[in-house]
Formats: structure tokens, sequence, C-alpha cells
């Protein structure tokens, strides 16, 4: 992490890659709970985050899932992305032409327990592994989704180089534990994308 901005109940962690965000949340608990704000624009403001979310999504997934790399070609998507349930491996890879991290990815582990947002912007192709054995995902989204916009990158992509980490309770990464949907297989390489 290069810089922490702290703005109320929130930690903004810039990341090596310009624009990636780690976001750190603050909860108070008591003997009845708990209560965390998860999201407040003018503080995200002050973190380096302006986006204007206009949609909410939430996915759920057993272990293994592997979902992405994704991206909208002519209506690209900022996400700040979370977990609210179980564990996932997020990734964002820089798809940015002119970006000197192009090709690049940064990666964070988002669980229930750390409760740790991530915030990709436009202009990045993203993903995820679920590590627990069930995990539910909720993301924002500054764009609303368009099915015949969407582009993809394999997730094994050697030139991009994800470090990958094994599902929880194994030793060493095992891709046949892997579920992915038949068109997560089939995504081009990136040195093959028309960006």
């Amino acid at each position: 992490m290069q810089k922490q901005i702290q703005s109320g109940n929130f930690i903004f962690s810039k990341t090596s890659i310009e624009g990636v965000v780690i976001v750190d949340l603050r909860k108070f608990e008591d003997e009845r709970g708990y209560f965390m704000e998860i999201y407040k624009r003018p503080d995200f403001v002050k973190g380096g985050i302006d986006a204007n979310f206009i949609q909410d999504n939430q996915s759920a997934s057993r272990k293994g899932v592997l979902r992405g790399l994704h991206f909208q070609k002519q209506f690209p998507q900022s996400k700040l992305v979370r977990v609210v349930s179980g564990k996932v491996f997020d990734v964002a890879v820089d798809l940015r032409k002119d970006s000197l991290t192009f090709g690049c990815w940064e990666g964070v582990v988002l669980s229930s327990e750390n409760r740790r947002q991530f915030f990709i912007p436009k202009g990045f192709a993203h993903g995820f592994l679920v590590l627990s054995d069930y995990a539910e995902f909720c993301y924002k989204c500054d764009d609303v989704y368009h099915p015949n916009d969407e582009g993809g990158i394999l997730w094994s992509d050697e030139t991009i180089g994800i470090d990958w980490p094994t599902l929880d309770g194994d030793v060493e990464f095992n891709e046949t534990k892997l579920i992915l949907s038949d068109k997560d297989q089939k995504w081009p390489l990136i040195k093959n994308l028309e960006l």
C-alpha cells in the first residue's frame, strides 16, 4: 500500500495500480450486535473515489467458483465490491491502453470477517474466486449491466500471471477444483483483446 487516507469511518488504501483502492470499514459493536457504514459519498470523495453508483448487485457462490475476468467494452463500469458472508479472493486487471500498468493485476482477500471493500475503476477487468464453503458477494456499479457489451479475459492468462490462492483446506492451488461457467473458460488472452 502506498498511501492511506482516513475519512469518517473509512480508511482508503491506494494500491500499486492507479485508481484501485482498498477500503477498510469501522465496526461499532456492543451486546446487541454491530453497526457499520458501508458507503458515504462525501467520505469516499475525500478518499479518492468519486463514482456515481446507480446499481447494486448481489451473488452467491460455493467454494471453488471462479467468476471472471469480466468487463464491459463500450459501457465500462466502476465497481465497489464486498463480501457479506464467506471469503473470496478478488482481482482487478488494468485494461487502460495508455496506462503504465496495463495488464497488471491487484488482488485482495475480501471476507465477512475483515469487512474490506475493493474499488475497481472503469477500464479494468474484474473477477473473484470463492475460498470459503459459501460466499455472498455485493457490489455497486456506476453504470447498468449491458449484456451485449460484455467482454472478458481468460482467468489463467500467463501474461497477466494472477497468483490465485489455494482454496481453504488445500495446501496448493488445484485448478481441477475450480467451477467456471462455459463462457469464463473461453475468454481470450489479453494479447488478443480488441480494446
